[in-house]
């Protein structure tokens, strides 16, 4: 399958492409197009006629996703009001769950904030055009949405040098043919490699694997690139976790964090 997107529907299915496949596992998802998928879906419920905004998303990758393979999607309102509400989706191979995703909703008004009042902001990041374009380094002899879906640009670190980093990410293909991928979209797309980029472990003797991806969002992100201050921090008993400072062109956005699986090969 060839599509120059992450997910093809079909029927009353979606279907990863290649451009979806993860580094580990040919077969398997990476975690951002799925993260992606999900949001798709929450953004999708119907209008009740009040202007909400993305606040935070827990998404929970339980199973591999498997490309290639008709994929089911469910969405539902899971506590409705009129500031605060909570959409949950899930994903599902035939009947088994693979991932899903728990959405909390803040109703969206104009606030008028005190001078001062974000004093702990993190400074701006150096702009995308500033930053060195890498292409993954992760061997794969297969395309991937690691090196083939997405563009980095490193303002600090590397991908080849182990350790925290500062780069932009743009996503390079639609989540579905046809569909200008939404900004919460591109942000979760970003933000599920926080532990790829920043990893200090080699990846020939480790696995680090993100069971789960978790963003909070400080307002509507704006603009293709998304920006990310990530570092990674593991323990002495198979757990880690990677944390990421989150930015678009206006400036500090968020902030996202994974949870680690991590093993010797």
């Amino acid at each position: 399958m060839s599509e120059a997107c992450l997910f093809v529907p079909s029927d009353s299915h979606f279907v990863a492409t290649d451009y979806a496949r993860g580094p580990w596992d040919p077969r398997h998802c990476h975690g951002g197009p799925v993260a992606a998928l999900l949001v798709r879906a929450v953004e999708q419920i119907a209008d009740d006629g009040i202007a909400w905004q993305i606040a935070r998303l827990t998404i929970e990758l339980t199973r591999p996703v498997p490309v290639q393979r008709p994929l089911t999607l469910a969405s539902h309102v899971e506590r409705p009001g009129k500031r605060v509400s909570l959409i949950a989706a899930a994903l599902r191979d035939a009947d088994v769950e693979v991932a899903r995703v728990t959405a909390l909703r803040i109703r969206r008004q104009a606030i008028v904030l005190p001078d001062g009042a974000n004093l702990a902001d993190a400074p701006a990041m150096p702009p995308p055009e500033s930053g060195r374009h890498e292409r993954s380094g992760w061997a794969s002899e297969h395309r991937a949405f690691h090196k083939d879906a997405c563009e980095h640009r490193f303002v600090e670190g590397s991908w080849s040098v182990p350790g925290p980093v500062a780069v932009w990410i743009r996503l390079l293909v639609p989540v579905v043919p046809g569909e200008e991928p939404s900004g919460v979209q591109r942000v979760v797309a970003a933000a599920d490699f926080g532990n790829g980029v920043s990893g200090a472990l080699p990846y020939q003797r480790f696995l680090y694997i993100n069971p789960d991806l978790t963003v909070h969002l400080l307002r509507p992100p704006a603009g293709e690139w998304i920006g990310m201050r990530a570092s990674s921090h593991y323990g002495e008993q198979g757990a880690g976790l990677a944390e990421s400072a989150l930015y678009d062109s206006s400036g500090r956005l968020g902030r996202s964090i994974q949870s680690l699986f991590v093993e010797q090969r």
